[in-house]
């Protein structure tokens, strides 16, 4: 699997060094220039670039006007198409819309899977298996607590078993299409990602797991990682000026991460 751990500012340039890809949060590029540019030289130096519509971070996509300009600007090598949280039929629509609203935007279309049941979920991923170039599966679906093997569903351990769940019922019910990259967005615990190492249809992740958890001067276990999710998002930390214990921490727990993969 190809990997990008989003990191601050003042990580970025070494971040080449450890991720396979670079990842981009649009709303950032509307107040750090330097942020902005970074991907822009990437593009340049012709690594792959992923633009993430930020709803994880806002709570709702990232204007679509102002989504697609940016699109239309950097030129990345895909873009996640904007999306409603857990809602299939918004998603199906907003997808629809973009797509008609924007055409010949440069890049390749991720599709996010979005619902709050199985049913709408195998829904909405049938619509992006015919309509998105790449297919994306969040972390943290409401609809993983009812099949946890364990509740209450704050335990991590349990959460991280939901989307490995729900990916093994939709290669069950021959719902998932092996013809078709897949991305993973996001993680509650890394250890999740060692089950997915004969996949070859899952393509890339993204998590910033492993670097806020050095920001806060946390690593990773050997052969687990952390047990505990840090509530920090790495938007906030984006600004952070890093000292030499914490960037040895986040160089050591990304390392620790591939080994996990």
């Amino acid at each position: 699997m190809l990997v990008s751990h989003e990191s601050p500012i003042s990580m970025l340039d070494k971040s080449r060094t450890y991720n396979d890809y670079d990842y981009a949060l649009v709303h950032l590029f509307e107040t750090e220039p330097e942020y902005y540019n970074f991907f822009k030289v990437s593009k340049t130096l012709g690594r792959e670039v992923l633009l993430d519509n930020s709803i994880f971070e806002l709570g709702k996509s990232f204007d679509p006007k102002k989504f697609a300009k940016y699109i239309n600007e950097l030129e990345p090598t895909y873009y996640v198409v904007p999306d409603v949280l857990e809602d299939c039929t918004q998603t199906v629509s907003s997808f629809h819309k973009f797509r008609m609203d924007h055409p010949g935007l440069p890049g390749l279309k991720i599709g996010v899977v979005q619902g709050k049941t199985y049913q709408e979920l195998a829904q909405c991923y049938k619509y992006m298996a015919d309509n998105a170039d790449y297919i994306a599966i969040s972390f943290d679906y409401s609809w993983y607590q009812t099949i946890s093997y364990n509740n209450p569903m704050w335990i991590l351990g349990e959460q991280s078993k939901g989307r490995r769940r729900f990916i093994n019922m939709l290669q069950e019910d021959g719902i998932w299409d092996y013809s078709k990259p897949h991305h993973l967005l996001g993680c509650s615990l890394a250890s999740e990602f060692t089950h997915y190492k004969s996949d070859k249809s899952i393509r890339s992740l993204d998590t910033s797991n492993p670097v806020v958890a050095g920001v806060l001067n946390k690593r990773y276990y050997k052969d687990i990682g952390l047990l505990e999710k840090p509530s920090v998002l790495l938007a906030d930390l984006i600004n952070a000026e890093l000292n030499v214990e914490q960037e040895g921490d986040i160089l050591y727990n990304v390392e620790e991460f591939k080994k996990l993969i």
